[in-house]
């Protein structure tokens, strides 16, 4: 297949063009500026806004997947979050245009979208059917709606959009898990192995999570399903309470003990490290629900034996299978 990746050359997008390339496609990154040269990956220019040279790469591709918008990974200042939106919402936008243009249209549009649309709770998980969206929760900040006003904008942008011809889906998908530097699971284990892999804020907030190795095991199963379209959860199909999931973490590292944290220490903690706590403290009980259905299965669908291969895989410094 050639596989079309706008936005691809940040941490998801590395692990997913070198894995895609590994397995023989052809893999044409997107992007705004100069990137690393990657074995079976070519990179070519464009802005994330407007039309130009690149939208010849999305005519007689067979699968386009959008991963372009911000790091959420910053604090939630007015302008990251108009930026948060703008790079989302624009490249949705610019990329839908391409394929209602092009000659020959791609077969489907996977876009990332994110397992933050949903609400905050932990009474009960949240499917593609039975799931509560976020944006009103009581016992939530109400700054967090902001997140989920994103994410439902950057999924309507891609719902609008006329592609007649192309199947379209929105990756709702969860934290994902992998030893590429850079990612979540890297600052996760870095805090656990300094003793810090304690519960935060009592530790009852679900962790949604995905393995890198089920990631594109889906994305590759969404390509060529050719029935699936809509939302669909990227998340493993046994999320647990940070308390649980850090504990865990600390098994499969080694480490004997990790020291708790109040609310209050992830904010200075968070303001320190130019994040947000919505990223740590917000519960995301997120399960798949159509992925099964449709016949996928998943080869690490619980923690702890997960956690003991990324864990294995950091330590022998392996980059990521194809």
């Amino acid at each position: 297949m050639k596989v079309v990746i706008p936005g691809g050359t940040g941490h998801l997008g590395r692990v997913l063009s070198r894995a895609l390339g590994g397995q023989g496609h052809e893999v044409v990154v997107l992007t705004r500026r100069e990137a690393r040269p990657e074995p079976g990956v070519r990179h070519v220019r464009w802005d994330g806004r407007s039309a130009g040279p690149w939208t010849a790469e999305i005519d007689g591709s067979d699968v386009v997947l959008n991963l372009a918008g911000r790091s959420v990974n910053c604090r939630y200042t007015r302008a990251n979050l108009r930026e948060m939106t703008t790079s989302r919402v624009d490249s949705a936008r610019v990329v839908g245009g391409a394929i209602a243009r092009a000659a020959r249209p791609p077969r489907v549009w996977l876009q990332m979208s994110t397992a933050t649309i949903y609400a905050h709770r932990h009474d009960a998980p949240n499917d593609e059917t039975t799931g509560v969206l976020g944006g009103e929760e009581p016992d939530a900040p109400a700054y967090w709606a902001y997140s989920v006003d994103i994410a439902k904008a950057w999924e309507r942008e891609q719902r609008l959009a006329d592609t007649p011809h192309t199947r379209k889906v929105a990756l709702r998908t969860a934290m994902v898990m992998s030893p590429e530097p850079g990612g979540a699971f890297e600052a996760l284990l870095r805090l656990a192995r300094l003793g810090l892999g304690g519960p935060v804020a009592g530790g009852r907030q679900y962790v949604s999570w995905i393995h890198e190795d089920d990631l594109v095991r889906a994305i590759g199963f969404l390509a060529e399903d050719g029935e699936l379209s809509g939302p669909v959860n990227l998340a493993a199909p046994e999320p647990l309470p940070y308390r649980e999931f850090m504990r865990e973490l600390r098994a499969a590292a080694g480490v004997p003990f990790g020291l708790p944290a109040a609310k209050w220490m992830a904010e200075i903690g968070a303001f320190v490290l130019r994040s947000d706590t919505e990223l740590l403290l917000k519960s995301r009980r997120v399960v798949p629900g159509r992925l099964p259905e449709a016949g996928f299965a998943f080869d690490h669908p619980g923690w702890p034996a997960a956690a003991a291969d990324l864990v294995r895989r950091t330590r022998r410094g392996l980059r990521p299978v194809s």
